[in-house]
């Protein structure tokens, strides 16, 4: 199984730990679930590979998760959106939706909120992408949660990016928005599990 290099930061650590209090008398019993923490880690961190459904009018999910909302734009109803939650249990690789290109990329410090809150969306410390397909423009937001404390993004402006293709994760629970044109055909209803890279959430018109 292959694991995103930023878990190594944590696995690296926690498993030498573990090794080490297991051969020490005295932090033997220490040692037991410092290894179980790691293993999770790494369980946390798996990176599987997936292949996007066939249809360049295909939108999928930028996430993992389970469904939370979906309507008008909760800051934007001009647009519609769609909401998800991702537990500590579920994959936090993040993918784009479509083929485009990274028009701007904006960072906005904040709380850290439980992901899964309606207002989590408008106050969390959250990354938000512009992905532009002539005039077709979609935005989608790394939200960070409680137990979230860093989002990563490896795409910068100006890059170009496949549907289904990776662009970055959030640590340890977290929400994803994805914000749509309104003629777009919503896939999904709340509720729904999706899967980053797979599932089709939307599908643009002819």
């Amino acid at each position: 199984m292959k694991i995103a290099r930023q878990g190594f930061t944590y696995i690296i650590p926690l498993a030498l730990l573990g090794a080490a209090a297991l051969l020490w008398e005295p932090t033997r019993l220490l040692g037991v679930p410092l290894i179980g923490l790691a293993l999770f880690v790494v369980y946390f961190f798996r990176d599987p590979h997936r292949v996007p459904p066939e249809g360049e009018r295909l939108l999928v999910s930028p996430g993992d998760g389970k469904v939370v909302y979906v309507g008008p734009g909760e800051r934007d109803p001009s647009r519609m959106q769609i909401s998800m939650f991702l537990s500590i249990f579920d994959v936090h690789i993040n993918r784009s939706p479509l083929a485009a290109v990274v028009r701007k990329i904006k960072y906005t410090p904040g709380q850290f909120l439980a992901a899964y809150k309606e207002d989590a969306g408008s106050k969390n410390e959250q990354n938000e992408l512009e992905l532009v397909d002539n005039d077709f423009v979609v935005i989608v937001r790394q939200i960070a949660g409680v137990a979230a404390r860093r989002i990563v993004c490896r795409a910068t402006a100006n890059d170009r990016l496949e549907r289904g293709e990776k662009f970055g994760l959030i640590q340890f629970g977290s929400r994803m928005e994805i914000l749509l044109p309104k003629d777009v055909a919503i896939r999904v209803r709340v509720g729904d599990r999706v899967r980053g890279g797979e599932t089709v959430i939307a599908e643009r018109s002819a």
